[in-house]
């Protein structure tokens, strides 16, 4: 089964990218902006793993651990902030934080960061699975293999061409912007990494050319969009 992550992070670029990345990875995340909401939501799931940002508004991170320790005193915590003082990192270990992280980060060190911690809690996680082809017309996708398959014939796709490919397969028939896109597999939206993007939109659609029904829409000014009729 997919690890659950409880997401709470107020900034909505920020959240929106790190909630993607995650997803792209293979967790299922539930993702809350508000200290006070999040209290509430926690309640009407089971998760696996928290990952809180420490100002919030209306209720800290801080005080929404402790309101987790209190039922759920296993479950493991990893704190992201911006503050830097040592007595905050030192109260965020004092609730009982797996991990602490200062912004700005590396995703991928908190994806490491994020394993490590669910393998330090057997009885807690639930351990991940490869996930289901996606099915795309005629074509199967297996984003943790990176591989596309139609009948008998099998390509591997480069990293970014399997990021690029998930990312459409869980917007399907729907927009993915440009800026989600860029900046959860480049880090950035600039103009370099932009062309970039459009270099590997094409090397996608050659490979479908095979499906007339599989179309990659340009939707002007906004992104893409993954079509299998």
């Amino acid at each position: 089964m997919v690890a659950k992550i409880f997401l709470v992070e107020d900034d909505e670029n920020f959240g929106s990218v790190l909630k993607l990345y995650l997803e792209m990875h293979n967790y299922e995340v539930h993702w809350e902006m508000d200290g006070a909401r999040a209290i509430a939501d926690f309640r009407k799931t089971v998760f696996d793993i928290c990952i809180l940002d420490v100002m919030l508004p209306h209720i800290d991170g801080f005080s929404i651990a402790r309101h987790i320790k209190k039922t759920e005193p296993a479950l493991p915590v990893i704190f992201l902030t911006a503050k830097t003082l040592k007595q905050d990192e030192v109260e965020g270990y004092r609730i009982g934080a797996d991990d602490y992280i200062k912004k700005p980060f590396d995703s991928e060190v908190l994806l490491y960061k994020i394993q490590a911690v669910l393998k330090r809690n057997p009885g807690k996680s639930t351990l991940l699975e490869d996930p289901p082809f996606f099915q795309i017309g005629t074509f199967q996708f297996q984003y943790t293999t990176r591989c596309l398959i139609l009948g008998k014939n099998q390509k591997t796709l480069s990293p970014k061409e399997a990021d690029l490919l998930h990312l459409l397969c869980l917007h399907m028939n729907n927009v993915l912007s440009r800026e989600t896109a860029l900046k959860t597999i480049w880090g950035n939206d600039t103009y370099f990494t932009t062309r970039s993007m459009d270099v590997y939109i094409t090397r996608l659609r050659k490979y479908f050319q095979d499906d007339p029904m599989i179309e990659i829409e340009n939707i002007h000014g906004s992104g893409y969009r993954l079509i299998a009729r």
